[in-house]
């Protein structure tokens, strides 16, 4: 059994959807991240679609989506939106179990947070919980050293930059995170032909826009967030939750979950030895094989 492909009109959007699995299954909706596109999940489904019934969308501005212009157009109500809307045009009305890896992750936990009765289970790989990500990058100087290329990512030219010699720059946020040997010359010419297809790499780049998170200079002083019991209450995931990391990632270091017990009480954490940001290519029958574990849990 191979992926099969539509287009989902919803929210506005037209949203190329890639599934694979029995169409009778239960559903799995698992968010790509930056710069990936629905492929990100197509390994790990490949080991959970004799039983699952796989939903990978290319989220707005990324691949055959649309790619609606303006910073504005990409606030995190309105990813959500586009998610929950799918799910609704395609008449899914079970629970589902809502996958998420790196920015999909983000649009996955605030999902989870506002539409929880539409989801069985969150599962997230290598993402970060928007408070805890926050704590973080404000108290953790590794962390704030690590995310500076967020900055860099937000500057009006960063489309033009990441677009030159072939993509080189944005191919090489995945071999600066690992050697990503995962990465061959087929996947190389999907990724390129989905960054370069109707000026994607710039709507892209608008997720990073968008995003009200804070982060500091390099050389800023570090700053304290204490969690509140509103911010508990607000930002609660109140799912059965996994978090697979992978500890090689240089991205998103450890402090990141460290105060993620705060926001659930039924938290799973599975830590990857040699896996890195990109844990979804290197190892995808081990992320499947976990996934499976904690569902049977």
């Amino acid at each position: 059994m191979r992926f099969t492909f539509d287009t989902v009109e919803t929210n506005g959007q037209k949203l190329n959807v890639a599934f694979r699995g029995p169409e009778n299954g239960p559903v799995m909706l698992m968010l790509h991240g930056f710069p990936e596109y629905w492929a990100a999940w197509a390994d790990v489904a490949e080991h959970l679609s004799h039983r699952y019934r796989c939903i990978m969308p290319d989220q707005r501005g990324f691949n055959r989506s649309t790619k609606p212009d303006g910073v504005e157009n990409y606030d995190a109500k309105h990813l959500v939106a586009d998610m929950i809307g799918l799910l609704d045009t395609l008449g899914i009305d079970q629970p589902v179990i809502l996958c998420g890896h790196d920015w999909g992750a983000s649009v996955a936990y605030a999902m989870a947070m506002r539409h929880a009765d539409r989801f069985s289970h969150l599962i997230i790989a290598n993402g970060v919980h928007p408070i805890c990500f926050q704590k973080a990058l404000l108290g953790d100087p590794a962390q704030r050293a690590a995310s500076q290329y967020i900055t860099l990512l937000r500057q009006d030219e960063a489309a033009g930059h990441m677009a030159e010699n072939g993509f080189a720059r944005t191919f090489s946020m995945f071999r600066k995170f690992s050697a990503a040997p995962w990465l061959t010359d087929e996947k190389q010419a999907a990724f390129a032909d989905a960054w370069g297809h109707d000026g994607a790499l710039k709507t892209m780049l608008h997720w990073y826009s968008s995003s009200p998170m804070k982060v500091p200079p390099d050389k800023a002083p570090l700053e304290t967030l204490d969690i509140t019991d509103a911010m508990r209450a607000k930002y609660a995931v109140p799912l059965p939750h996994l978090l697979l990391w992978g500890l090689e990632d240089t991205a998103l270091l450890p402090s990141v979950y460290e105060d993620l017990g705060e926001f659930t009480a039924n938290l799973t954490i599975e830590e990857i030895d040699k896996a890195s940001h990109w844990i979804l290519h290197e190892h995808p029958k081990e992320v499947a094989g976990r996934i499976t574990a904690f569902l049977a849990s």
